[in-house]
């Protein structure tokens, strides 16, 4: 098979949160049709466990372990460069020399490169056809960050939105093809970055319906008077926290009136100590990592998405809905999903609608008729090897190349790991 540099900025496995599921799936979607070679970062050393699992799908592979704490430091660079901070977080000398090595040794002539901040990585080679996977505008998210937060971070978060934006216009500029999760974000990209219009795309994410199925034995975890209503996602990622916040301090309490024995499931991976803090409030459980997430949604009354600052679509919501899960999202959550709100879920505009459509859905004797249209819906539409054909149509056309490689040179099967 021909070969192919798959850069990602998080190691796609295990696929447990939102970007490293569209990574996973993609990676594995790549490997049967490209010789892969994987460049990545591994920043929670729990993933170090997984690396052999990488041999399934990549040829070689180089993973650079990070320190978040360090790399934020690292990061703060910028403010002297004038460089968007992302890219000091995301940078190492060791990848960049096994990147042109194994470009040049391996012949390769096609990339794909999973967020703007890897895109420095193949700035400098010649000859190299490259799609980049946006995912979402990562600029218009740190925009919203800044309205949402005090100075000075406020006017961090704005500098970085600014700065980040001016690169990923030019990291558009010098690609093949730009790649969004929905038709939102690809337009909004279009409306901020008018001269690469023509070569933007979006790819929507998939969902692996098999496993998450409602047919599956899953025992309940919840006590036999819960009613359970749960937000499940990494609990370190500040819209996650924010958005648990906003449940427990505004909505929880709403609901709690009409339906006393509600209770509110937190359940995600590395709570932050404000997460923490609302397992110790009347009717939250925090659960922190859990094995496996299908019986949190299998057995509950209801799954909620409150975000208040939302990009892209929610792997967590489409999970739910595969689940036949009925499911109430906020607005900016609902960006993005293909289906009717009322018909495939519920969405919401404040604390009040967000309880009030939680509660008409909590009712036991009702049937389930959200869930099973929302299970509908996500088989018809989120089949990940169909919505991911795109990006093997991208990488073959034949239009003259931006971004590339080196001189040829034969090269040999390896993985590697490294640390900075």
């Amino acid at each position: 098979m021909e070969p192919l540099l798959f850069l990602v900025h998080r190691i796609p496995f295990p696929p447990n949160k939102g970007d490293k599921i569209r990574s996973f799936h993609l990676l594995r979607f790549l490997a049967r049709r490209y010789e892969v070679h994987l460049g990545t970062f591994v920043d929670d050393v729990r993933d170090l466990a997984h690396v052999d699992r990488l041999g399934e799908y990549c040829a070689s592979s180089r993973i650079v372990a990070i320190r978040p704490s360090l790399a934020r430091i690292r990061s703060l660079t910028g403010l002297l460069t004038g460089a968007p901070l992302t890219l000091a977080y995301y940078r190492s000398a060791s990848l960049a020399q096994w990147i042109e090595e194994v470009v040049r040794t391996r012949r390769i002539r096609r990339a794909i490169v999973f967020s703007s901040g890897m895109a420095q990585h193949v700035a400098g080679l010649a000859g190299l056809r490259v799609v980049v996977d946006f995912v979402d505008v990562d600029s218009a998210k740190w925009s919203q960050y800044a309205r949402s937060r005090r100075w000075p971070l406020s006017l961090i978060y704005q500098r970085e939105a600014r700065r980040l934006l001016a690169y990923e216009r030019e990291v558009a500029a010098n690609a093949h093809a730009s790649v969004f999760v929905t038709q939102a974000e690809a337009d909004l990209f279009r409306s901020l970055s008018p001269e690469c219009a023509g070569r933007v795309h979006h790819v929507q994410m998939g969902v692996d319906t098999d496993f998450f199925s409602p047919t599956n034995d899953l025992a309940s975890p919840y006590g036999p008077d819960e009613e359970a209503i749960v937000f499940t996602g990494a609990m370190d990622y500040w819209p996650n926290v924010d958005a648990a916040s906003w449940f427990v301090r505004d909505i929880l309490p709403i609901i709690a009136s009409a339906r006393p024995r509600a209770r509110f499931y937190i359940v995600g991976m590395r709570p932050t100590a404000a997460v923490v803090a609302l397992g110790r409030t009347p009717g939250v459980v925090v659960t922190g990592l859990v094995p496996d997430v299908r019986p949190y949604l299998k057995h509950a009354r209801v799954v909620v998405a409150p975000l208040r600052i939302a990009r892209g679509i929610q792997s967590k919501v489409l999970e739910a809905m595969a689940m036949a899960r009925p499911v109430v999202v906020s607005a900016g959550a609902a960006v993005g999903l293909s289906g009717m709100p009322g018909v495939h879920f519920e969405t919401a505009v404040d604390a009040f609608d967000f309880a009030r459509k939680t509660i008409a859905l909590m009712d036991p004797e009702l049937p389930n008729a959200l869930g099973v249209a929302a299970r509908a819906r996500v088989i018809a539409e989120y089949d990940w090897n169909t919505n991911l054909t795109p990006f093997a149509t991208l990488l073959e056309e034949t239009t003259s190349p931006r971004i590339g490689a080196g001189r040829p040179d034969a090269g040999t099967h390896r993985h590697e790991a490294a640390a900075t």
